[in-house]
């Protein structure tokens, strides 16, 4: 490097002796190549060596003057470089995942902790927050303190986003909110310049579509669970599809109304509605109460019958065993069997009766018989398997006819 003048060299050491030109000094003479003799054609270009000159005269009056000036430059340059050396260690935290971009483009992801990285301009990292659930509503603008979960006070209705036509050509205001976080941090990096909006506009198309294949009875009742997995299965083959590097957590419903408009008339419907299913409850539950039984007395009616029969056809089968046995007995012997019919008949006609013993010896009485008596009032026939009650005889005594009749 050739030196400025005669004067010190601009890190402070002296100029060597006969060097006196130079592309920094003045210019030798003859206009040598290094002076400044004829310029070349084409007119005056820059002056490069004054604004050259200038500079080392700014850095010669902050560097010490001496043999030591060298050594501060290259300490300083040392430090210099250690300083950006060391800006290359980063932090991710738990909740992060550090993506490392080398000259913009995708290098390599890092975990949380301490990391380093080559220093700006080579490298960069970003740290999303990959853990975070994020949220998107679709239908309103919440606003305010958040009175329940999933629904904030003082939401406003945007009704271009929750007017939408269901599979029965009715039209139903459906407010929702998505859910959903990072899944892959340099998907969502570089394949999304707004997620927000990117799964806004995906899960708007699909709630469109699944409401466009439902009854909006269905929709306003039992059917929302199964909206809300529907949607999150369609919007979250949507965005694998784009390669957004998105994953929906959760679709929640807040509201599923009609529109405003009519929303007094379609109550006034749904509380007929009401009103019908309750009344065909009630009828169902009277069929319900009054058919099982009547079935049952029907039955039991049917047994009664069966069990008379069955008795009949045992005793009309008993009686006519019995007197086939009485026929054979009386063909074997007639008097024996003659004589024991005529005494089970008496026997059997005196139980039924009240019996009178009068004494030989005894003069003066007469059996008072009750003629006059119906005979259901009369004394009862004998129980089966009891004894015979025996009727007291009514004695009058009699003075005038001292006979008796027996």
């Amino acid at each position: 490097m050739a030196w400025n003048d005669g004067g010190q060299s601009p890190w402070g050491s002296p100029r060597p002796p006969g060097n006196q030109g130079g592309p920094w000094g003045n210019p030798p003479p003859n206009g040598g190549p290094g002076g400044g003799g004829q310029r070349p054609p084409g007119g005056p270009g820059p002056d490069l060596e004054e604004a050259i000159r200038q500079l080392q005269d700014t850095i010669r009056r902050f560097l010490p003057r001496g043999s030591g000036g060298g050594r501060m430059v290259a300490l300083a340059a040392v430090a210099v470089v250690a300083i950006w050396g060391a800006s290359g260690f980063y932090r991710v935290q738990p909740d992060e995942l550090g993506v490392v971009m080398r000259f913009g483009a995708y290098n390599r992801s890092a975990q949380p902790g301490l990391n380093y990285a080559i220093p700006w301009p080579v490298e960069s990292v970003t740290t999303p927050r990959v853990t975070r659930i994020n949220r998107v509503d679709v239908g309103f603008r919440a606003g305010g303190e958040q009175l329940q979960p999933g629904r904030m006070g003082n939401a406003r209705d945007v009704a271009a986003e929750s007017l939408m036509l269901t599979g029965d050509e009715n039209i139903v205001d459906i407010d929702f909110a998505i859910h959903w976080r990072i899944r892959d941090a340099s998907d969502y990096l570089f394949n999304t310049r707004n997620p927000d909006d990117t799964v806004k506009s995906a899960a708007e198309s699909v709630m469109r579509e699944v409401i466009g294949r439902t009854n909006i009875q269905a929709a306003l009742t039992e059917a929302r669970a199964q909206i809300e997995l529907d949607v999150r299965r369609g919007t979250q083959a949507v965005l694998d599809q784009y390669g957004a590097g998105i994953e929906i957590v959760q679709i929640q419903m807040q509201k599923v109304d009609p529109p405003n408009a009519v929303v007094d008339a379609f109550r006034d419907v749904q509380r007929a509605n009401a009103d019908r299913e309750r009344m065909r409850n009630e009828a169902e539950a009277y069929r319900n109460d009054i058919i099982p039984r009547a079935r049952g007395e029907a039955e039991r009616m049917l047994a009664e019958a069966q069990g008379f029969r069955d008795s009949q056809v045992a005793r009309a089968r008993g009686e006519a065993g019995r007197f086939a046995a009485v026929l054979t007995a009386y063909t074997q012997a007639q008097d024996v069997t003659s004589r024991r019919i005529y005494l089970e008949t008496m026997e059997e006609i005196l139980r039924r009766n009240p019996v009178v013993l009068v004494d030989d010896r005894l003069q003066g009485v007469v059996p008072f018989l009750q003629l006059g008596t119906p005979p259901a009032a009369r004394a009862p026939g004998p129980v089966p398997g009891q004894a015979a009650p025996t009727a007291a005889p009514a004695l009058i005594p009699q003075t005038r006819n001292p006979g008796v009749t027996r």
